[in-house]
């Protein structure tokens, strides 16, 4: 498997930069493809390997892996070598945390960007109940431990982190001291500095093109 070819679909002004930076905490080469919205992203090419029409995708030989916390758990299994991933036995938060950012984070952090409001009469009925009790239950989580699954750095620090550092700096995630300790220690992380630094060069190049 590790000898088969890696490659990222991809758009650096998309949630895209999430499986970059877990493509550099992986270490292992892989090829970039820049997909533009609406253009080559929608094309019948790509849609083949990823029917939404959206990014990010990676294709590790013949598999074919979309949604971003999925990826990072498929490259942390893919390629242990890394230590991504808790031994199996200790994987429960590691789990817990993962995807809780992906489905409650995600949900409520979206809608509330978006202006939408879930009645209170209706709470039961949306799986991650407030915007508030997500955003306290997070809160608690990362102070809890230095990293979100707990004294060492895995896969659902990548998620977990892009997931706070996208927010806070488009505010849709308030700045709270909790949030900025906690992504300040995987900001300055050197394959978070590389995927950055990656990513803003391919933006600027689309920039430029366009």
């Amino acid at each position: 498997m590790m000898t088969e070819e890696l490659v990222l679909y991809t758009n650096p002004l998309s949630r895209g930069r999430i499986a970059r930076w877990m493509l550099e905490e992986v270490g292992v080469p892989y090829r970039t493809e820049i997909l533009g919205f609406g253009t080559t992203m929608k094309a019948d090419g790509y849609k083949a390997v990823n029917p939404m029409g959206k990014v990010p995708t990676i294709v590790h030989g013949n598999d074919v892996v979309t949604e971003c916390a999925a990826i990072c758990a498929y490259l942390a299994d893919a390629f242990p070598e890394a230590g991504l991933a808790p031994p199996p036995a200790e994987r429960a938060n590691y789990y817990r945390w993962l995807f809780f950012a992906a489905g409650p984070v995600e949900a409520s952090v979206s809608n509330r960007a978006l202006g939408f409001e879930v009645p209170k009469d209706r709470e039961r009925m949306i799986g991650y109940g407030t915007y508030a009790d997500v955003i306290n239950t997070l809160e608690k989580a990362v102070e809890a431990n230095p990293y979100i699954a707990g004294d060492r750095f895995t896969a659902a620090d990548v998620y977990v982190g892009a997931q706070l550092g996208w927010g806070m700096q488009f505010g849709t995630i308030e700045k709270r001291p909790a949030f900025e300790r906690y992504f300040g220690r995987l900001a300055s992380r050197a394959a978070a500095i590389r995927a950055n630094e990656k990513d803003n060069a391919a933006a600027a190049e689309l920039q430029s093109a366009g």
